[in-house]
C-alpha cells in the first residue's frame, strides 16, 4: 500500500494476514499507520518494543451467542461481541452497536479507533467496542428488553467500572442502556452506576451525554473554522443521518448561526432550504422512531425528499457525515469540493473513505477526522463516570462547558502535533500521532503485557 514506510508496511501486511476478511479493520489500521512514519523515526524505542504490533492486536476478543424469545414465542439467535482492545490508559471504554451489519471486523475497527479517540480526550480510559447483529428496528419494547437481558447475561462477567465500561452506539440508545443496566444490576446484586454510561438522568446519567457527540463534532469544526478566520454564521450545512449524533449536531449548528439544509436516514434524504425543523425532527426520530420521508410529509412547504442518490449532492459550505462508516466516498468528495465545501467534520466513525479523505486534504478543505471530531461522546461518558464515582450530579451548563473545553483541547493538540511532525493543517496526521503517543508511552512503562 502507498504511504507506508517499509517497517510499517510489514506490520500492516501481518495485520491483514492475521485478520482475513475484516476490511474495515484493515482500513482503520492503514489510516493510522500512514501517519506514524515520522513518529517511529523520532522514537525508535516504539519499534524496538513492538508497540505498534501489540497495539494492533486486541487484548481480548469475546464472541457469544444471544438467544431470546420474540413476541410470538419463537426462539431467535444473534451473535454478541466485545473487543477489549487496549487498557494501557485506563479501563476499557467504548460503545455497543446493535445493527445487522455488525460482525467481528466492524467491532475491531471501532475498537481500534476508540483507542486513539479516548487518548485524545486526555481522560484515563482505554479503547474497546462491542455489539450484536441484532436489529432493534421493527422490534417491540418487550422484544428489545428480552434481547438486552440475554445479551447482558453473558456480557456482565466481562465488564465493570474498573474493567470495561460500555455505552451506546448505533441502535443502542437510552431504552437499550436501561434494559442492559437493569439486568447487570439484577445479576450482580450491586448498584454499580459506573459500569455503563449513557444512563437516564434519574438513575446515574449525566447531563449533555445525549447531546455530546453531535455537540462535540460542531465544537471541533468551529475551532477549525476559527483557526482559519471563519465561523458557522450564515453557512449552509449538510448533516448525514438523523439519529442521535445528527440531531444534536443540527441543534448546535443552529445555535452557532448555521443553516442546516439537509439530513438523511437509510431510506433517503430531505432538503429543507428554510432550515431543518429541529422540533419536528426530534419528534419523528426520538419519539415516533419514524423514517425521514415522514419529515417531508409533515413539513409540507417546499421540502424535497429523495429516496435514491446521496445527501452529499446537496451544495453546502460545511459537511458533517454523522451516519455510518464509509458513507462519503471519492465521488461524493469531488461533488462537495466542486460545490464550495470548506470544512468537513466526521460525526460518525470513519464515515469518509480513504480516497475521499485524500481529495479533501489535497483541495485544502478543513477535515476533522472522527477520532478527534466525534470524541465528545466518550469524553462526556468519562465525565459521567466521574460523577458516578463521586456520587455527584453536575448541571447542564457546567457539563457542556467541560465538553467544550475538552474539544478545544483536542483541536489544539491535533493542530500542534501536525505542526511538530511536518504536516501543518493536517488534522488526520495530528489526531493519529497525538492519540498514539500517550498510549505508546504507557505501554512502554507497563512492560511487555
Amino acid at each position: 500500500m502507498p504511504g507506508l514506510d517499509e517497517k510499517l508496511q510489514d506490520i500492516y501486511s501481518e495485520v491483514v494476514g492475521r485478520n482475513p476478511g475484516e476490511h474495515e479493520f484493515h482500513q482503520a489500521v492503514h489510516e493510522v499507520l500512514e501517519s506514524l512514519g515520522p513518529v517511529v523515526a523520532k522514537h525508535p524505542e516504539y519499534a524496538e518494543a513492538a508497540v505498534i504490533e501489540r497495539l494492533c492486536e486486541p487484548e481480548r476478543q469475546i464472541i457469544f451467542r444471544v438467544p431470546w424469545l420474540d413476541d410470538n414465542g419463537r426462539t431467535r439467535i444473534n451473535r454478541g461481541f466485545r473487543v477489549q482492545f487496549n487498557s494501557a490508559l485506563g479501563p476499557f471504554k467504548g460503545g455497543l452497536r446493535f445493527h445487522p451489519s455488525v460482525y467481528l471486523g466492524i467491532v475491531k475497527f471501532l475498537g481500534f479507533e476508540q483507542i486513539f479517540k479516548n487518548s485524545l480526550t486526555g481522560m484515563p480510559i482505554g479503547g474497546a467496542k462491542g455489539g450484536s447483529d441484532f436489529d432493534p428496528k421493527g422490534k417491540s419494547d418487550a422484544e428489545v428488553m428480552r434481547f438486552c437481558q440475554s445479551f447482558m447475561t453473558e456480557l456482565y462477567r466481562h465488564v465493570g467500572e474498573y474493567t470495561d465500561v460500555p455505552a451506546g452506539d448505533i441502535g443502542v440508545g437510552g431504552r437499550e442502556i436501561g434494559f442492559l443496566f437493569g439486568q447487570y444490576k439484577r445479576i450482580s446484586n450491586r448498584y454499580e452506576s459506573g459500569v455503563l454510561t449513557g444512563k437516564g438522568l434519574t438513575w446515574g446519567g449525566s447531563q449533555v451525554r445525549k447531546e455530546a457527540t453531535g455537540y462535540g463534532t460542531v465544537f471541533f469544526v468551529d475551532e477549525m473554522l476559527r483557526a482559519n478566520g471563519q465561523s458557522f454564521e450564515g453557512k449552509r450545512v449538510v448533516v448525514s443521518g438523523s439519529g442521535n449524533v445528527a440531531i444534536y449536531a443540527v441543534e448546535k449548528v443552529q445555535e452557532l448561526g448555521g443553516l442546516v439544509v439537509a439530513c438523511s436516514d437509510s431510506s433517503g434524504y430531505v432538503v429543507d432550504e428554510k432550515g431543518v425543523d429541529l422540533t419536528l425532527l426530534k419528534e419523528l426520530k426520538e419519539v415516533n422512531r419514524g423514517r425521514i420521508v415522514e419529515y417531508a410529509q409533515a413539513r409540507g412547504h417546499d421540502v424535497h425528499y429523495v429516496s435514491s442518490g446521496s445527501v452529499w449532492e446537496v451544495p453546502c459550505d460545511i459537511a458533517l457525515p454523522s451516519a455510518t462508516q464509509n458513507e462519503l466516498n471519492g465521488a461524493d468528495a469531488r461533488t462537495l469540493i466542486k460545490g464550495g465545501c470548506i470544512a468537513v467534520g466526521e460525526g460518525a466513525n470513519m464515515p469518509t473513505t480513504p480516497d475521499g479523505v485524500r481529495l479533501f486534504l489535497d483541495a485544502g478543505v478543513l477535515f476533522g477526522p472522527g477520532k478527534a471530531a466525534n470524541a465528545g461522546g466518550v469524553a462526556t461518558s468519562a465525565l459521567e463516570m466521574q460523577q458516578n464515582a463521586s456520587r455527584d450530579f453536575w448541571s447542564f451548563e457546567h457539563t457542556e462547558a467541560r465538553l467544550a473545553k475538552i474539544m478545544r483541547g483536542i483541536h489544539d493538540r491535533c493542530a500542534e502535533t501536525a505542526d511538530e511532525f511536518g504536516s501543518p493543517g493536517n488534522y488526520v496526521v495530528g489526531a493519529n500521532i497525538a492519540g498514539f503517543i500517550p498510549v505508546a508511552d504507557a505501554m512502554l512503562a507497563l512492560g511487555v503485557i
